[in-house]
């Protein structure tokens, strides 16, 4: 019993942390937050001020509802150690797999926990660089699913496209095994071979690829001069150092006077909320960039930060179905506040905030949704994306003969001075 009386005292613990991570906002896809560890003993302190006598009434009638709502839990916990076929089980998966079942349980496909392998492997694109083949990956859904490779990667080369479906890796299909687990399956050390089967839903077909892992760098900012005397930028995530980036590329771009800037934000799936809004405000002057919704119902109004440098040139802004998250709130206070046009096709559509909550000793962490954010003129773009005002797909006949229509349709736009 003492070994169950451990098990207990470390799922109140996080159980504790992950009631605490509602109280927090933060980033979009990869952002957290860690929550002062003086606030934790707020649940746990609950049984030695019973023992003390010194709770007042409502303490006591929320420590007896808390001990009556888990009564069916520990009962199933006590069933498991003393019943159970197989001796000794493991007390911390069976910890993980309760946080991780409490959160399902909410049927939001972005919240869900992560075990400390996952959370790091989640993280490591945003610290620079990582060994795998190079995609932007979806792991709230029934499979691991595409969402962009990476420019120039093992993914892009081998022909993976948005929206492919993860079914078989090596020839063992993973169709009932978590996304997150897949990909841990995915990863793994520089020159070795994976071989993935995939569904593609857009033509039913399923196919194979074999693809050599590499050491992935992810530059923040891509930037250049192009031909025709027009500016251009790409942006491969909402990193930390986005913005410092954005603002030494476009001085030295702004520099050579050109006619307009092209924004690149195809295949960007996101990355910290503050990122975003720093990099809209290079673009924006003033007023409203976001809108935040919260479960309350309560509305919160993100402006532009004041000192933008690239307000008035001319701006085109390049997206498509690999845009996500803090990619389209850039887009869309972009489009909604006329500052300019997007061309390409349909945004991801991914229109809600999550908080992540690094859990106490490196215990992995909790992703809960605690808000969704309109554009400035209130669109709700969760599940539906952002049209381009002018819509250009790329053909596969296009991609193999290295043929950008839609990079030609915004120099032809700035060029024509729309």
């Amino acid at each position: 019993m003492n070994q169950n009386h451990t098990g207990r005292t470390i799922l109140i613990i996080l159980l504790a942390l992950f009631l605490l991570a509602g109280a927090f906002s933060g980033g979009l896809i990869a952002g957290w937050l860690i929550p002062s560890t003086s606030e934790i003993t707020s649940i746990t302190d609950i049984p030695s001020a019973i023992t003390e006598g010194t709770q007042t009434a409502s303490e006591t009638s929320e420590a007896s509802d808390l001990e009556k709502l888990f009564k069916p839990f520990w009962e199933s916990w006590d069933i498991i150690h003393n019943q159970y076929v197989d001796q000794p089980v493991d007390d911390l998966k069976l910890m993980q797999g309760a946080i991780r079942g409490m959160i399902d349980a909410l049927g939001d496909e972005h919240s869900g926990y992560m075990d400390p392998e996952e959370f790091k492997q989640a993280n490591m694109p945003l610290e620079g660089s990582y060994t795998g083949i190079g995609a932007w990956v979806d792991t709230t859904g029934d499979y691991l699913t595409i969402v962009s490779p990476m420019p120039g990667s093992p993914a892009e080369e081998a022909g993976l496209l948005p929206g492919d479906e993860i079914i078989a890796i090596d020839g063992e299909d993973v169709t009932s095994t978590g996304p997150s687990i897949v990909l841990q399956s995915v990863l793994g050390p520089e020159g070795t071979t994976v071989v993935l089967k995939i569904h593609r839903p857009d033509t039913s077909e399923t196919m194979e690829f074999s693809i050599i892992r590499e050491k992935i760098e992810i530059p923040s900012i891509e930037s250049k001069m192009l031909d025709e005397n027009i500016a251009y930028i790409y942006l491969s995530t909402f990193g930390e150092s986005t913005s410092d980036d954005l603002k030494q590329a476009l001085d030295e771009l702004l520099a050579q006077n050109p006619t307009g800037l092209i924004l690149d934000l195809r295949n960007n799936t996101g990355g910290y909320l503050d990122t975003a809004i720093e990099v809209v405000s290079q673009f924006i002057p003033d007023g409203v960039v976001m809108i935040e919704k919260l479960g309350t119902g309560e509305e919160i109004t993100y402006d532009a930060i004041p000192g933008g440098i690239a307000t008035e040139i001319p701006l085109v802004v390049l997206v498509n179905g690999g845009s996500a998250s803090a990619s389209e709130i850039t887009a869309g206070a972009i489009q909604d506040r006329e500052r300019g046009v997007l061309v390409g096709t349909t945004t991801y559509g991914k229109g809600s905030v999550q908080n992540w909550v690094e859990l106490d000793d490196s215990q992995g962490a909790v992703r809960v949704t605690v808000a969704r954010w309109l554009t400035p003129n209130g669109r709700l773009i969760h599940k539906i994306g952002l049209t381009p005002d002018y819509v250009v797909d790329i053909t596969e006949q296009d991609v193999s003969d290295g043929n950008d229509v839609q990079l030609q349709k915004a120099i032809e736009l700035l060029l024509n001075g729309e």
